[in-house]
């Protein structure tokens, strides 16, 4: 059987009581709970999730139900940009498991949860319907206010499945099939997230930057500190020490400096190979996905 790697990207990172709830929701046979990672700055959840396409459908059917009785998106404050509740749902390939597999676990998960939940969906990386969509930051420009004026004015907007209008209190979601994406963050020794904005803008491949880094600046307004939030969408690519070697670069042109890292989730080995987390200026250890996967999986 192929198993399939999910991660769940959820609009809540503050309540404890509810994260809680949101992670039972997906606790079943056939799904392991991998990592949990909540950030009270960023008001964000990041559940990794592993299992065949079947039981993850069922987990992350109760997950849209408990999230959408949980979280109001229109009370949602948060540093990191945001469609819906349930924000994104990527599906990756494990093992023997095909990218045709995690397309058709996105594609069959996103018409259940806009038939069910009346809901929009967008499919979005290799499960995109138009090419325009392929990209998530495409569908997340603007917020939830950009992406409601593209779905009023039309011109390819039209959602995948559900209504072709936002839900009253949970947005929109963005279900997908993707490679391996690292979300590595690095810490700076200010609280200016100018500098942090000018870093990301400086390192991203959208301006001439790092290829397959997406990044922005955000503040950290609990540690007072400035972040610049990564997106490694192919490690393959550009690799975190290349990351890190750029913002700490950067940084220095701004008087300033990276005081450490994070990475939220987990990564696949190859993506840490011959580096250390103390290289890394991570304060524990690698979150390697293949540490966590049990043995015989998930049977």
């Amino acid at each position: 059987m192929a198993y399939l790697e999910c991660v769940p990207n959820l609009s809540e990172g503050r309540r404890s009581e509810v994260i809680d709830r949101l992670a039972a929701a997906v606790q079943g046979k056939g799904v392991r709970l991998l990592d949990l990672s909540s950030d009270p700055d960023h008001n964000r959840t990041v559940l990794t999730l592993a299992g065949s396409a079947t039981a993850l459908h069922c987990a992350l059917l109760r997950l849209y139900d408990r999230a959408l009785s949980e979280i109001d998106l229109s009370r949602h404050r948060g540093v990191h940009p945001r469609i819906g509740a349930v924000d994104v749902v990527p599906f990756v390939p494990l093992g023997k498991a095909t990218m045709a597999d995690a397309v058709a676990a996105a594609q069959r998960l996103g018409q259940a949860v806009g038939r069910r939940f009346d809901l929009p969906v967008f499919f979005y990386g290799e499960a995109a319907s138009h090419l325009q969509r392929r990209d998530l930051a495409a569908v997340r420009r603007g917020g939830v206010a950009g992406l409601a004026r593209r779905m009023a004015a039309g011109g390819g907007w039209r959602p995948d499945a559900g209504p072709s209008r936002l839900h009253s209190q949970a947005g929109a979601t963005a279900i997908g099939a993707r490679f391996f994406l690292v979300a590595f963050n690095a810490v700076l020794a200010t609280a200016e997230v100018a500098k942090a904005r000018r870093i990301a803008r400086r390192i991203r491949q959208s301006n001439g930057g790092l290829p397959a880094i997406k990044a922005i600046g955000v503040e950290l307004t609990r540690r007072r500190r400035a972040q610049v939030s990564m997106n490694l969408v192919d490690y393959r690519r550009t690799s975190l020490r290349q990351a890190l070697a750029a913002v700490r670069h950067e940084a220095r042109k701004l008087a300033t400096t990276v005081i450490e890292t994070e990475i939220v989730g987990l990564v696949p080995s190859a993506a840490v190979r011959g580096v250390s987390a103390g290289e890394l200026l991570l304060p524990g250890e690698l979150p390697i996905l293949e540490d966590r996967l049990p043995e015989p999986p998930l049977d």
